[in-house]
């Protein structure tokens, strides 16, 4: 199997409880999520920026993988999070970069599946979009993540609706969205409502993610609304970060390799589950969702 992320690595810096060193992140996590799954024979190639400066960061992981649609930048975007309490947490940039070029991929074919995290929400343009849909025949995934949030004066992101939201929807098969971003893209309706607005832009599969309260996936029977729910994987959770963009990775490779909606929704949530439980992540971590 050939998988294409798409996404920008960032520089993590944590602010208040959790702060310490420099920590690799974006794209990072969703590569990590792919790796624990991914059998020896698959490729999986990334399309990010990176800088010589820091690649030694990023380079446990990114040396596994190819990266020869990736493009060296001058300087990766960082973001300082504040993660302490309960709620959405909030984030400020530096260095904020401007889209990544989809140039390098002369073939969109190559892959059997497309994997789009919008990280910074500047990752690739909905205009983008629309060529790698137009040119592509396989699934597409795409995590709103920062695509939700505006950017104000100050570099602090705050929700708002997504700009051009439709154009968005209509060229993908699989959307991951958590509470607070599903608001960002169908307003005043609860969540099964909003799940099948959006199933009847185009997109087949809706993901929401509520961490500790689980998850739920939605998708058309028979032109009817189903869904699976999930319950959280009762742990002691004591990471924030990284937890969507691993079930989001887990779950694109378990369905793309099975078909199958439930048995890949609860592969994502014990991985989500993994990676909120563990002080340092590492592929050992995260092996056993193979098991």
């Amino acid at each position: 199997m050939k998988i294409l992320l798409i996404g920008h690595s960032v520089i993590d810096h944590f602010e208040g409880a959790g702060a310490g060193t420099p920590e690799p992140g974006g794209i990072y996590y969703s590569t990590l999520g792919m790796l624990a799954c991914a059998n020896p024979e698959d490729s999986i190639s990334l399309l990010t920026g990176w800088n010589k400066g820091t690649i030694n960061l990023f380079d446990s992981f990114y040396s596994r993988v190819e990266m020869r649609f990736a493009e060296a930048i001058d300087q990766l975007p960082e973001v300082f999070l504040n993660i302490s309490g309960e709620g959405e947490r909030k984030e400020r940039y530096v260095n904020l970069s401007e889209g990544l070029s989809i140039s390098r991929v002369t073939d969109w074919n190559l892959f059997d599946g497309i994997l789009i995290n919008m990280i910074t929400g500047f990752d690739i343009t909905a205009d983008q979009l629309k060529t790698i849909r137009s040119s592509f025949k396989g699934t597409i995934y795409l995590d709103v993540h920062t695509l939700s949030r505006g950017v104000d004066a100050n570099m602090k992101r705050e929700f708002r609706p997504i700009p051009r939201v439709k154009e968005w929807l209509s060229n993908i098969d699989i959307l991951q969205c958590n509470e607070n971003e599903l608001i960002t893209i169908v307003q005043n309706k609860n969540e099964r409502e909003s799940a099948a607005e959006i199933l009847n832009q185009g997109v087949k599969i809706v993901l929401v993610t509520r961490g500790e309260k689980g998850a739920s996936l939605y998708y058309k029977s028979n032109s009817e609304l189903s869904f699976y729910t999930l319950d959280a994987v009762k742990i002691n959770a004591v990471n924030k970060v990284g937890c969507g963009d691993i079930f989001g990775a887990v779950f694109f490779y378990s369905y793309i390799s099975t078909g199958d909606l439930c048995k890949s929704l609860v592969k994502a949530n014990n991985a989500g589950a993994l990676t909120a439980s563990a002080n340092k992540l590492t592929l050992k971590t995260l092996i056993s969702i193979n098991d």
